[in-house]
């Protein structure tokens, strides 16, 4: 029996190649978009496979045309295996010696030639994979700048991001994951600036990963390799901005693109990388740093204000001056904690039927849900005016969070300290918010501080999260990320 790592040699006998291939595909209806093709090259009898869905079959079609006019050649041939390959009319021909290696080249979309009496054969890139043209991501959408993004396709996203960074020594790396699906895993990074150690621990996690296929991409290469367990905050940040992903790789990031996914995965990244947002560096600098706080003060509004308002209200903390916040007794029946709760839960049904509906119904149902559900719980003695206006406000916070993942975070955090809220008043309130610093100091991402540059501290680190620093002014990298290369611009000389 042969065991499962060893691989099959091509043998030098046609016929038991072609064996070989047909019971391992089952070419003809069962398996309609594979293809085989027998043809005499050369004098040689010679098998042709490939795959119809993946394939550019008009550069299939040019290739059988320089294979009939080889077989119409008369004269002998001294190295026919050499004469066949100097006659491939096309850029990327690689050899193969074992049936393994045609197979899976054969599903990636290559064309495979095998030729009798060689124990070689010839892998041919003609794939064409089908797809999107690159579009603006929808949730990173820039008034200014550019506006392509990545596709499904691993070659086009790596193309892109190429485009952006022409330097000799950008690198990406390709690994296949899944025992079944071998899903392209494409590792882009800078070889003298990106941290070696990073590279080789991301390296050896895509390669102890032992599953059939990973049909959800990138999702699933994360829960293997960053393990995150029940932790609600997002450990890894993505993006389907090719612009985004450049400028990690040139701090020293490394960017993970999966075949299927449009979106790339930036590792390793703290909590911070998450409130940032490509508009800010699209926009002058003191512009760029107000949409910054700006967005800071929505996502602070989004965790703490609903549980701040019930909190004040339920233990009448409010001073005189502030005595028109919050409701009379007798204007509710419900418990305020419940009416928030429905509204929680209301606003984010509200959010799962906007996208499985078509988008001209989106707007439809935001109004249906505004002016008439809304209007008539209002009326109705459901809910308060006031539980309504802040539970659509710490909304309105989430949405303007850049990362949905952080947002979905946030939700579970504000829910949390809500129920503390009404169950343990100011001490669960305190209780919670503590809990969950002390918890996210402690968590490490790749070796990575978790909420660097607040803990540990880092000067330089906070200055450039709270501000929008110039680029004539950007001189360092991130230390966060240990770069071999930590100056983006040349240091200045001192004069003499």
């Amino acid at each position: 029996m042969q065991k499962q790592d060893e691989k099959t040699p091509i043998s030098a006998d046609i016929s038991a190649n072609s064996q070989t291939m047909y019971r391992i595909f089952d070419f003809g209806p069962a398996n309609f978009d594979m293809g085989e093709r027998s043809i005499k090259i050369l004098g040689r009898e010679s098998k042709i496979y490939y795959t119809n869905s993946l394939m550019d079959t008009s550069i299939l079609v040019v290739m059988m045309r320089e294979f009939m006019r080889l077989s119409n050649r008369n004269e002998h041939v001294s190295d026919v295996f050499q004469e066949i390959k100097q006659h491939l009319v096309h850029e990327q021909v690689e050899e193969i010696q074992t049936i393994d290696d045609a197979v899976d080249r054969l599903l990636t979309g290559r064309m495979i030639v095998l030729v009798d009496g060689e124990t070689s054969g010839f892998s041919i890139d003609l794939r064409h994979y089908p797809g999107r043209q690159p579009e603006e991501p929808e949730v990173e959408k820039v008034v200014r700048g550019s506006k392509d993004g990545f596709t499904e396709n691993i070659i086009e996203n790596s193309g892109l991001i190429r485009r952006r960074i022409r330097d000799p020594r950008f690198r990406s790396d390709l690994i296949q994951v899944g025992l079944r699906s071998k899903t392209d895993v494409s590792l882009c990074y800078l070889k003298d600036v990106a941290n070696p150690g990073l590279i080789k621990t991301i390296k050896k996690e895509l390669q102890s990963i032992k599953i059939d296929g990973i049909p959800m991409a990138d999702n699933a290469v994360e829960e293997f390799i960053l393990k995150q367990g029940w932790n609600p905050f997002p450990l890894a940040r993505y993006t389907g901005r090719p612009d985004v992903a450049a400028a990690h790789i040139l701090e020293g990031h490394i960017v993970m693109i999966t075949d299927t996914s449009p979106s790339a995965m930036i590792l390793p990244t703290t909590l911070f990388h998450h409130i940032q947002h490509a508009e800010e560096y699209r926009q002058v600098t003191i512009s760029g740093a107000f949409e910054r706080w700006v967005r800071f003060i929505a996502i602070f509004g989004s965790i703490f204000l609903v549980p701040l308002w019930l909190l004040l209200v339920q233990d009448h903390l409010l001073p005189s001056q502030l005595s028109f916040i919050g409701p009379d007794k007798k204007d509710f029946h419900i418990p305020l904690v419940v009416q928030i709760l429905i509204a929680e839960v209301g606003i984010e049904t509200l959010r799962m039927a906007a996208i499985h509906v078509p988008t001209p119904l989106s707007t439809a149902l935001g109004l249906i849900a505004a002016v008439l559900i809304g209007q008539i719980a209002i009326e109705a003695g459901v809910f308060v005016p006031e539980v309504i206006l802040y539970t659509s406000v710490s909304a309105v916070g989430g949405f303007a969070t850049p990362s949905y993942d952080l947002q979905l975070a946030n939700k579970i955090i504000r829910i949390l300290l809500i129920l503390t809220v009404a169950f343990f008043h100011v001490p669960g309130f305190m209780i919670v918010i503590t809990l969950t610093i002390i918890y996210l100091s402690h968590v490490k991402n790749l070796n990575t501080p978790y909420l660097w540059p607040f803990i540990p501290f880092n000067p330089t680190g906070l200055y450039n999260i709270l501000m929008r620093r110039a680029m004539p002014t950007s001189v360092l990298r991130p230390s966060i990320v240990r770069p071999l290369d930590k100056y983006r611009q040349p240091p200045k000389s001192k004069p003499n």
